[in-house]
């Protein structure tokens, strides 16, 4: 028995943006949800305090955005049950309250993202985007004209009014940082008209990267900052006085902001609530900022996003397993972990394949390199491997269910996801590994964790391969050309040349490359020396490219280039397209046809039958 694709694509991503709301009847919970069935739209969705759970969202609206084009947090409850939404076919924000939603913003050019409800405003707050300009704007709810509340950095997020209603904070920063590179935590006056006076930097910096802030009282806030290479949470007073550090632990208390909107702390009646770890292990826990112990909760899940929402002593978070798929739970702010109960899955169940067709996660350190092992179904001795590298590249792998590498597990090929250097979850000199080496050390890394599974007996050396989806591909199709481990790739969306996608590319990438490999044009060189397109006459073994047509982050042409230089080299290679689909798989079709090519890849290149798959041919000599 395998599992099938259809299970995969019917389990693909998983809730985001929780919220918590108390209400006279008890905590409702409310969040979006995939929807690859139906066209890979998201949903809101409304548990109620009595169980039911409602969409939030009718058919045909789908709460997503496109500023920095990973979009940000899309949506926000409105008190009595309402909802105010950014909606994908047109990017506007929207009202709704029964029957048809109403936009509240006009037509054009405009993105909205990292919407905020300010106490006692109505109104709601966003980052707003029009080509590459972007500031923080106040929205009205019963409609008007959209007000600017200020304009700072180039990218700014986490809009944040005081308690009091007398000032703003942000966050902000300019090319050619990334957010995780240094960020600024800024602060302003609010005039009676709602705009920002000028603002004090209060936090942040260059070498320092402010993820997340939230007010304490008028005078201060918990902000999520790393100066001591670690995001943990920190007392800052809006003179900018740094108080004390609450959480002084080599652990992760934050995320990279990839997209505006992460909540990886949540302020609960006075007590703090957090997400917090390694990318082997995450928690969550509750702390008292006056000096008492950081006190977990999450239990047995290995596993909790950047998404945390308090209201009515209960709190609201995504958990997952090696065994459980990405969920919604509602847990008790005063649970005790040795009495059990107080915490409860809100979100609807999905189908899982039989617990036997499932592998068990073994974590693994090769070399100072951070790995996590899943063994074939029935493999006894040496087996076919593939090195599952992931996107980003200043991201990670957490220790969580997922199917697409149980399908491949269950078909006898094992899969090592490798968490290379310039990976987050384990501080930030860590992550700063890949500085100036992206396409050198991401790439020894994956071959060192492949040799590693031969050297221990469990990799068969001829049979071992590499994928990865959009940084994930680079480092695919760099490693096929620069090391010669792997037998073939599959890259999912991938950059293959560097130069030309840091031209080509959205506005909030266009200067990563920077910190990755080297400012231009003073580091050509290295540019030119790590392209794969440069060398694809080099490459280890044939490549699969997949690649969706609606991509504004990496363009198809990437892809189509790669081959052709493939092709001209006598490589083999085979290249899939996929209309709708922008960076990522989002629709139920797409997701089974991307899996049963990769299977039938692997059955090609690792000599056994797919039989339940049709044949992928590969163009090029063989």
């Amino acid at each position: 028995m395998s599992i099938r694709p259809i299970d995969v694509a019917r389990t693909d991503g998983g809730p985001q943006w929780v919220e918590a709301v108390a209400t006279p009847d008890g905590v409702e919970v409310w969040w979006d949800e995939p929807r690859p069935h139906e066209g890979g739209r998201r949903c809101v969705v409304r548990r109620l305090p009595g169980g039911d759970r409602v969409d939030a969202l009718p058919t045909g609206w789908n709460a997503r955005n496109r500023v920095i084009e990973y979009g940000g947090r899309s949506w926000r409850p409105l008190p009595g049950g309402g909802l105010v939404f950014t909606n994908w076919a047109d990017q506007r924000v929207y009202r709704l309250d029964g029957g048809a939603p109403v936009p509240l913003t006009p037509a054009g050019p405009a993105r909205y993202a990292d919407l905020y409800l300010p106490p006692g405003r109505e109104e709601v707050w966003a980052v707003r985007e029009v080509e590459d300009v972007r500031d923080l704007v106040a929205i009205p709810l019963g409609g008007g004209p959209v007000r600017r509340i200020v304009k700072a950095q180039h990218f700014v997020m986490n809009p944040r009014l005081s308690p009091g209603g007398g000032h703003l904070a942000w966050i902000g920063w300019n090319h050619p940082a990334m957010p995780w590179d240094g960020t600024e935590l800024c602060v302003a006056p609010l005039d009676a008209d709602g705009v920002a006076g000028p603002h004090e930097v209060v936090a942040g910096g260059p070498q320092e990267s402010v993820v997340q802030a939230e007010w304490r009282d008028d005078d201060s806030l918990y902000a999520v900052t790393d100066p001591t290479g670690w995001w943990n949470v920190h007392v800052i007073g809006r003179d900018g006085v740094r108080d004390r550090n609450l959480t002084p632990m080599e652990a992760e208390f934050g995320a990279a902001p990839w997209k505006p909107g992460l909540a990886c702390l949540a302020v609960a009646d006075g007590r703090l609530v957090v997400v917090y770890g390694t990318a082997d292990r995450r928690r969550l826990g509750v702390l008292d900022p006056d000096g008492g112990e950081l006190r977990e909760i999450g239990g047995e899940a290995t596993y909790w996003a950047s998404t945390v929402s308090a209201a009515g002593g209960k709190v609201a978070a995504v958990a997952a397993t090696p065994y459980t798929p990405l969920e919604v739970v509602l847990v008790d702010l005063d649970l005790d972990l040795d009495e059990g109960g107080g915490r409860e899955v809100v979100s609807a169940p999905k189908p899982l394949p039989p617990r036997e067709l499932l592998p068990d996660p073994e974590p693994v350190t090769v070399e100072g390199v951070h790995a996590h092992l899943y063994p074939p179904a029935g493999a006894e001795g040496p087996a076919p491997y593939v090195i599952f590298a992931h996107g980003g590249p200043t991201g990670s792998s957490p220790v969580v269910l997922d199917l697409e590498i149980a399908y491949f597990t269950s078909r006898g090929l094992g899969v090592a996801v490798v968490n290379y250097g310039g990976s987050t979850g384990y501080g930030r000199a860590y992550r700063e590994r890949l500085r100036h080496q992206w396409g050198v050390v991401d790439v020894q890394d994956c071959a060192k964790v492949a040799r590693g599974l031969v050297e221990l007996g469990r990799a068969d050396a001829a049979r071992i391969a590499i994928r990865g989806g959009s940084a994930g591909g680079w480092t695919t199709v760099a490693a096929l050309v620069h090391s010669d481990v792997f037998a073939g790739g599959v890259a999912h969306y991938a950059i293959t040349d560097p130069e030309s996608w840091a031209a080509e590319t959205h506005d909030f990438e266009s200067r990563y490359l920077d910190g990755l490999i080297g400012p231009l044009p003073e580091t050509r060189q290295r540019y030119t020396d790590r392209s794969p397109l440069l060398h694809a006459g080099q490459a280890s073994g044939p490549c699969l490219m997949l690649h969706g047509l609606e991509d504004a982050i990496v363009d198809v042409g990437q892809a189509e280039r790669f081959v052709a230089e493939l092709d001209r080299h006598g490589k083999q290679w085979a290249l899939l397209t996929y209309p709708g689909e922008q960076h990522g798989w989002r629709r139920e079709e797409t997701i089974v046809a991307v899996l049963e090519a990769e299977l039938a890849f692997y059955g090609t290149l690792f000599g056994f039958d797919t039989p339940e798959v049709a044949p992928l041919k590969l163009e090029g000599s063989a």
